[in-house]
């Protein structure tokens, strides 16, 4: 009689520099942040194929502070050991941070509560290039008073479809939680933090590339409300460049 197979289930928090990568899910003949993970794991645990898990995708040339993830492996590990063993092998813009195990009915990204993005904009007149990688330069002044205000009606409870791509309109509910909304200026770097319960396809991007056109007068903030309300997307509504966009946190 065969035993059953037995697996164990791992958490990961991982960090990576998303810019040569085509985000984070498996594509075909294309570089991406699971590949990576899936193919190193796979070949430490001598396996045929293991797959893992993350709270959502992330898009070419997005970065994340902290992706969560979940492994199933046959055997158990030593975490601290499969750590240092990973993060010798892995490029160097892919980070493990931490490792542990959990309860095999821990879901990445179905027991995911919320999640933090922020999105890093650089408002100085030249940019310096050790920073082109990571913000978003925009040289004319931004009014972040006008950013903020036009934030302050897209936060609560909303149907963001004017604020998503296309691509998920027909098979996605729109509508989601945006709990906080902050547009902070530190000299000339300007950070946009959004936090929700869920994201949809482009929504913080689309959001920040909005608050930036407001930012630089071509929209009045106090129209914002009838963009959402109108529950469409228009080319009013841009979608700003992925290289400042960092996925922060992941709550449970």
């Amino acid at each position: 009689m065969n035993e059953l197979k037995m697996s164990h289930r791992y958490l990961l928090k991982i960090a990576y520099d998303g810019t040569r990568f085509s985000g984070w899910q498996v594509q075909p003949k294309k570089q991406t942040i699971q590949g990576e993970l899936e193919q190193l794991i796979t070949k430490m645990m001598s396996a045929d194929f293991i797959r893992i898990e993350a709270s959502g995708r992330t898009d070419t040339g997005v970065h994340a502070r902290i992706q969560v993830a979940h492994v199933d492996l046959p055997r158990k590990i030593d975490p601290v050991y499969f750590l240092n063993g990973l993060n010798a092998q892995l490029p160097g813009d892919i980070r493990v941070k931490f490792i542990k195990k959990v309860s095999n009915r821990f879901h990445a990204r179905f027991d995911a509560k919320g999640k933090e993005y922020r999105y890093l904009i650089d408002n100085s007149k030249i940019l310096s290039p050790s920073l082109r990688k990571y913000r978003f330069h925009e040289h004319r002044k931004l009014n972040v008073l006008q950013m903020q205000n036009a934030a302050n009606f897209l936060v609560g409870h909303h149907d963001f479809a004017s604020f998503s791509s296309m691509r998920c309109f027909a098979n996605e509910d729109t509508v989601r939680d945006l709990t906080d909304l902050v547009v902070i200026r530190r000299g000339s770097q300007i950070v946009i933090q959004a936090k929700a319960n869920g994201f949809l396809y482009k929504m913080v991007r689309s959001i920040a590339g909005y608050l930036i056109e407001v930012g630089l007068g071509r929209f009045d903030s106090n129209g914002t409300k009838e963009i959402l309300d109108r529950k469409k997307r228009k080319a009013d509504v841009k979608t700003a460049q992925p290289q400042g966009l960092f996925l922060w946190n992941v709550f449970y």
